[in-house]
């Protein structure tokens, strides 16, 4: 790869992400470069695209924080993911016509939408590409089920400390977090919603973990003093997210 690839590279976050969980080709970075975007931004609690929609276009996260949800009968909402620049959360949309979720921000954001025909052509035109795709495709199932476990048996304690590390690891492979921390523009309301708990429990577990001296987080950045305690807190293994760096 030539270096002036590389500088284009490194600002992309789309090459970026998926430099991250796949080999690619100096054609296939080359092909995803010149790919045509068209750019919106989404201010704070937009749907970029809503449950039950038929979407024509896949939508690409370049800046900001975004999440999957669902919204229940009673009108609580559960948060099933969150992406960040580089992630394509409704990647599943390019077959599944229908969705079966809303893709929300958390803050102003920035998104590239894809439409479904120059993603096909794409695909034709770089078949290795497939291969990627479904790969990042995989890991997100991964990520859902590691959800799913922490949701089901791991304690509240265990399961943001688990999330803090997961969001470490992911801002990381792509250049977005230092060594010790990262922006978090998530509010505690939210992590009751993406992991079944209430403010005033995650707020004590937050409290508990800075009085324990493995986090702190002051002014939407998380910074953390003891990571090493921090994954044992949340039992957590990065084995799931299949980063290869």
């Amino acid at each position: 790869m030539s270096f002036a690839m590389q500088r284009q590279a490194q600002s992309n976050p789309l090459l970026r992400k998926l430099d991250s969980i796949a080999d690619l080709s100096d054609e296939e970075r080359q092909a995803l470069l010149e790919l045509s975007l068209n750019v919106k931004v989404f201010e704070a609690d937009s749907d970029i695209v809503r449950d039950g929609e038929r979407p024509t276009d896949c939508c690409l996260v370049l800046s900001g924080f975004v999440c999957r949800y669902k919204i229940l009968p009673d009108g609580k909402r559960q948060i099933m993911g969150f992406y960040i620049p580089g992630d394509m959360p409704d990647l599943q949309g390019f077959h599944m016509k229908i969705l079966d979720n809303t893709i929300g921000t958390l803050v102003t954001s920035s998104v590239a939408l894809i439409p479904h025909d120059t993603l096909q052509d794409l695909l034709d035109r770089h078949p290795g590409l497939v291969r990627v795709f479904w790969r990042d495709t995989l890991i997100d199932a991964a990520m859902f089920r590691e959800w799913m476990i922490g949701m089901g048996r791991r304690s509240a304690y265990q399961r943001i400390a688990h999330l803090l590390c997961e969001l470490h690891v992911r801002l990381s492979a792509v250049g977005l977090a230092g060594p010790k921390g990262y922006d978090l523009p998530v509010t505690q309301n939210e992590l009751g919603d993406a992991l079944g708990l209430s403010t005033v429990h995650v707020n004590r577990v937050l409290q508990d973990l800075r009085s324990e001296g493995m986090i702190v987080l002051r002014g939407g950045t998380l910074h953390i003093p003891d990571w090493e305690a921090l994954q044992t807190a949340g039992d957590f293994d990065p084995a799931y997210l299949h980063i290869r760096r």
